[in-house]
């Protein structure tokens, strides 16, 4: 397919996906395991060679005897078993086969995804003006143009990219200067203000791959609908592949025995992909309790870690439990909101014993940095080069002490204490990119930090895409250099201290894209051998980063991290839900997108906001605008709710976290609507009591929505299936087995009446969430919906 616009021509160079035979043979399944942990993540492979490191998946490589693929793929074995390298024929890969690793008494099955990369050439007619150089950049390089320049031939300009399908925003860099593509009219916010090109790859054909549904259970037998045609199923319990002796074809789907050994388990799960010519379908996640499909929400544990709902917030900024230990930083030009407020461990203590997260409904809370901080102010690189405190945490000079402005190790221990006896996982936010200069490593060893000047003279400061693994912070916060192997293992013993000694449930990484992968699989291996194979606990990890999926899904393995946040989708729905005129088809084109990335059920964090950000509700109500610098918007005047359209709008926003796939983040405030710019106005002080009308009605919203996730489990574990969508009416589903929940969101001006088709039966009595009219008949639903309002059916 060739598409030529007149600077930009982009041609698709298409493969079809071609089947592979299937290969029945008996699963064998070890009595005790101690070298896998989880569940093993698929692999997509790189379009023509694709490195795997094997510890990532086998914790004791020197215990695999050999390993096999499928034809269409060359394998490298190093001699350590460290590294399997595979070399693909793309024409000639199923769209997925299986890595199988062979052990003495055991055989691991790993997915293996074919690349959907695509070859797309650019070009850039220079209309006989003379250029020096042109580059372009965008999401597939994560806006470093120094990896895609465009070659002058004599007549135009050109290059070629290898992109995924789904759409791209991109700008030319031409002599310097950042364009947007003249001849291409299809723009979108960068969500600072400007605007950047947009360009579609690819494209996948939904009503024509499989689609896999959970239909019904019955002893230890698991029935799967399926709708088009399927190539080929791949099922696993664990990590082992089920053959023949476990599965019966039927005309519309398969039926699953579940072995004998899952009886052994308190938890273990099912897992189904499937693909046909047209691609890909979805997965399917099913949970096992001790052999049997799990049916009661009061089973899950802490370590079910699909089921979380995550509450995310700044100690400094929650709630004053000790003002003794308050020392705000006596400094005459550190602004107030730059400043410490006094928020410390015992006031979240206090607020768990109050009972605010067991009213709230959360079952995990993401903690900001504890570690000492600086005592000093120190200002800012950028301009207008403010002066700050390190009220925030992520500037430490120690990476074992807790700040006493935030507590002692004992209150820390007794928070960690109080959680667990509620029944709530804590996760710290632990800094492993820098540290501050007073740090004693950067004192004792300056040369383990990266170079803060570049060879052109330029400071390396914020230079978040070109130097992306090197870029300092600020000037008084050196880049810790992981190329050094002591670096590595003083950083990741420094992380195992705070999990052994105070009993975290796990980390929220900052700054994961900065940071280089061979920190990542160090710490995440120690982890693995040192705490969560002997002492048979699950840990959690979630990483936080800024850039394109492609980049942020590179972090999420089995040998790295669990999950990101999933801020591409965040900031799709925000432009969505806040601008009535985006449609809400882009909504489902951006799940779709994170689903290619990242799976189904994934545990990627699906965010209300965070601290980096304005928050949502202050766009919502159009006391700011995406048009503006929102930081210097909260210097200059007081950001509130506008209009309290807001609410709803925020409600909207609530509603879809709370019932898509992955794990829901609520930012302290959000349960409420409290408003804020960008930084520091985005972390106001913690607000419990006077809270207004519209205040109060969101957070019994969000708390219905909260109790609703944790319960139903067509919400964990469910099938997510889109059912319709036009420019201002969103409707989709999720089904578990029996259970169905179904999803509407309007966005009309007016009241409207939804009608819709469900694709499945709806057995038991229909409940509604927010009380609007719904009249049923067959399968067909019309419900009535106020003007920016949404609804939750669910069945019993």
């Amino acid at each position: 397919m060739k598409r030529s616009i007149f600077y930009l021509f982009i041609i698709l160079i298409i493969t079809s996906c071609t089947d592979n035979n299937q290969t029945m043979n008996k699963i064998s399944i070890p009595q005790n395991n101690n070298l896998t942990v989880g569940l093993l993540m698929p692999i997509t492979l790189n379009p023509s060679e694709t490195t795997i490191y094997l510890q990532d998946y086998i914790a004791d490589v020197s215990k695999i005897d050999s390993i096999s693929v499928d034809s269409s793929l060359k394998q490298k074995l190093s001699v350590d078993k460290q590294k399997l390298t595979l070399i693909s024929n793309k024409s000639k890969v199923p769209s997925i086969s299986e890595l199988n690793i062979y052990t003495s008494d055991a055989t691991f099955t790993i997915l293996l995804k074919k690349s959907l990369k695509e070859s797309i050439r650019v070009f850039f007619i220079n209309e006989g003006r003379h250029y020096d150089t042109i580059r372009i950049a965008g999401d597939f390089n994560n806006w470093n143009p120094n990896q895609n320049p465009l070659h002058f031939n004599g007549n135009i300009w050109e290059t070629e990219l290898l992109l995924n399908p789904g759409r791209f925003c991109y700008q030319f860099v031409v002599d310097g200067d950042w364009i947007l593509d003249p001849a291409n009219p299809d723009t979108v916010s960068n969500n600072m203000g400007g605007y950047n090109s947009v360009i579609y790859s690819g494209k996948t054909n939904f009503d024509s791959i499989p689609q896999l549904c959970t239909d019904n259970k019955n002893n230890n037998l698991i029935k799967i609908k399926v709708k088009n045609s399927v190539s080929e199923y791949f099922v696993l319990w664990q990590n082992y592949r089920l053959y023949n002796d476990y599965i019966k074809y039927t005309k519309d789907g398969i039926e699953i025995v579940i072995p004998e050994e899952a009886k052994n388990l308190k938890r273990s799960f099912i897992r189904v992909y499937s693909y046909n010519s047209y691609g890909i379908s979805n997965d399917l996640l099913i949970p096992l309790d001790n052999g049997k499909v799990l049916e009661n929400s009061e089973l899950l544990t802490r370590e079910d870690y699909e089921a979380t709902v995550m509450y995310f917030l700044m100690v400094d900024r929650f709630n004053n439990g000790n003002p003794k230990n308050d020392e705000p930083a006596d400094d005459p030009e550190v602004h107030e909101k730059s400043n410490y407020y006094g928020g410390d461990l015992i006031g979240i203590t206090n607020k768990i014993k109050d009972g605010y997260f067991k009213e709230l409904g959360v079952n995990a809370l993401w903690i900001s940095p504890i570690t000492q901080n600086t005592k000093g102010a120190f200002v800012e690189f950028p301009e207008p080069h403010r002066k700050f405190s390190a009220y925030h945490g992520y500037w430490p000079i120690s990476s074992s002490k807790v700040d006493y402005r935030f507590g002692t190790e004992n209150e820390l221990h007794q928070l960690v204490d109080n959680l667990h006896d509620s029944g709530i996982n804590i996760f710290l936010d632990f800094v492993s990119n820098h540290v501050h200069k007073e740090h004693p490593l950067y004192k004792e060893h300056p040369e383990w930090a990266t170079a803060l000047t570049l060879p052109d003279g330029r400071k390396n400061i914020r230079l978040w895409d070109e130097q992306r693994l090197t870029t300092w912070f600020d000037t008084f916060l050196p880049t810790l250099n992981y190329d050094i192997p002591q670096v590595v293992d003083i950083m990741t013993d420094s992380a195992l201290y705070w999990i052994k000694k105070f009993n975290l449930d796990g980390f929220r990484h900052d700054a994961t894209k900065h940071i280089p992968e061979n920190f990542w699989r160090e710490l995440t291996y120690k982890l693995k051998t040192e705490i969560e194979i002997p002492e048979k606990k699950k840990l959690f990890q979630i990483g936080e980063t800024f850039g394109s999926r492609e980049l942020i899904g590179s972090y999420v393995s089995s040998g790295m991290l669990d999950g990101q946040f999933d801020f591409n989708l965040y900031f799709d729905m925000r432009q969505i839900f806040v601008k009535d005129t985006i449609s809400y088809k882009r909504l489902i084109q951006s799940l779709n997108e994170s689903f290619q990335y990242y799976g189904y059920h994934s545990l990627m964090g699906n965010v209300t906001g965070n601290h980096d950000l304005p928050r949502f509700i202050s766009f919502a109500s159009g006391d700011l605008s995406f048009e503006e610098n929102d930081k210097e918007a909260g210097w200059n005047r007081n950001i509130k709710v506008k209009d309290t359209i807001g609410y709803s709008k925020l409600a909207s926003l609530m509603t879809t976290i709370m019932t898509i796939p992955g794990i829901p983040v609520i930012y302290y405030g959000d349960e409420f609507g409290m408003p804020g710019a960008g930084d520091p106005d985005n972390r106001r002080m913690m607000k419990f009591n006077k809270l207004s009308k519209n205040e109060s009605k969101l957070k019994e919203i969000t708390i219905s929505l909260i109790h609703l996730r944790r319960t139903n489990l067509a919400l964990i574990y469910g099938d997510y299936t889109p059912v319709f969508s036009d420019d201002n009416t969103i409707v989709y589903c999720r089904k578990y087995f029996e259970k169905v929940v179904i999803v509407i969101i309007n966005k009309h001006t007016n009241s409207n009446t939804i009608k819709f088709e469900l694709p499945f039966d709806l057995t038991g009595k229909a409940n509604v969430l927010f009380n609007s009219k719904i009249k049923i008949e067959e399968n067909y639903f019309k419900v009535d919906l106020r003007n920016k309002m949404y609804e939750v059916i669910y069945n019993e």
